[in-house]
């Protein structure tokens, strides 16, 4: 299989080709796939089909829309996620069939979260021979240092050495936890600045110390006991109810447009989400899907708020404990609204 630098190439060509897999670690693959749409966007594949590979998931599906016709004569996108990796008999089957004859003006993209050598097989091979798969692994700890630095660069930053040691540490291989550590050192700090480890310890906090950033962070995915332990560290600290508040409603109303939303990468786009935290919602949404979940939670945050002014009765750090633990583990809750 290809890699990163194969891709970067292939991203910045004249035109896609006919099929594409991207496979390996989750938060790169995302990346990779966002950009692709984007590029097949900007070479005119204007029709976007989206296919969501799940037990008893019909191939016939996307045989039935490689044979059809485009509503409106245009280059198409069938866009087919395929998390695990593991098509199956049938589905390797179609797979194979999709690349001894391409539709004419129409792109497959394979996106798989999932990849190892045993992953390997006949019908991933015939996508090498008809088009091209690439490998995202997760860069290895002696890698992750480089990896940062390139983030940060993205972002008109830059950091000694010793500082971008220090932040692969703090974020102990954690892709998606590096990646937010760098978006919140972009909104922290003017373009061109350059951090030593010093200055980078006083940006990102010391890992013992909670706030509120983290505290969105566990919420989203799905950590209990790791959101309840910061929001009591908040509240020791002196922290008040109100001002957290306000950030959750921010990150509940846009949960509720994502998932009221026909398309979720057009959607995150809309509201400006980075990569990594549109990973963070995306993996909430796949907790709760229903938009009315999520409508809801701001119904229950704001009798919160109410309880907080004074204007209902209640205890608004007990009632914030609840929805904490409501949004993190949305099956377990029967109701969300008290």
């Amino acid at each position: 299989m290809h890699g990163a630098a194969d891709w970067a190439r292939a991203l910045a060509a004249l035109q896609l080709p006919p099929v594409l897999l991207l496979a390996g670690d989750e938060l790169l693959v995302l990346e990779a796939g966002d950009a692709a749409r984007a590029r097949a966007r900007a070479l005119g594949y204007s029709e976007r089909t989206r296919f969501d590979v799940e037990a008893g998931f019909d191939w016939n599906e996307l045989a039935r829309a490689g044979a059809g016709l485009s509503l409106f004569a245009t280059q198409r996108l069938l866009d087919l996620r395929l998390p695990g990796g593991r098509p199956g008999k049938e589905g390797a089957e179609a797979l194979l069939a999709w690349c001894d004859a391409p539709p004419p003006d129409t792109l497959l993209l394979i996106t798989c979260q999932e990849w190892s050598r045993k992953h390997e097989a006949a019908w991933s091979q015939a996508i090498e021979r008809r088009g091209m798969a690439v490998h995202l692994p997760a860069p290895r700890p002696q890698e992750l240092p480089h990896w940062l630095g390139r983030r940060l660069a993205a972002r008109g930053l830059s950091a000694e050495p010793e500082a971008l040691d220090w932040l692969a540490a703090r974020v102990e291989g954690n892709l998606l936890a590096g990646a937010q550590e760098v978006d919140k050192l972009a909104l922290l700090l003017p373009v061109g600045t350059r951090l030593d480890r010093e200055a980078l310890e006083q940006c990102v906090g010391d890992s013992a110390r909670y706030d509120a950033f983290q505290l969105m962070d566990a919420v989203l995915g799905g950590e209990t006991a790791r959101a309840l332990r910061i929001l009591s560290g908040l509240r020791a600290e002196g922290e008040e109810v109100l001002p957290l508040l306000g950030l959750l409603n921010l990150q509940l109303a846009i949960a509720a447009r994502l998932a009221a939303a026909r398309d979720f990468e057009t959607a995150a786009r809309a509201e400006r989400l980075w990569q990594a935290r549109a990973a963070q919602f995306r993996r909430a949404l796949a907790r709760a899907p229903q938009p009315r979940f999520w409508q809801r939670a701001l119904v229950w945050a704001g009798r919160i708020d109410r309880m907080a002014k004074g204007r209902e009765p209640g205890e608004p750090w007990r009632e914030f404990e609840r929805l904490l633990t409501a949004l993190a583990q949305p099956r377990s809750a029967a109701a969300l609204a008290p």
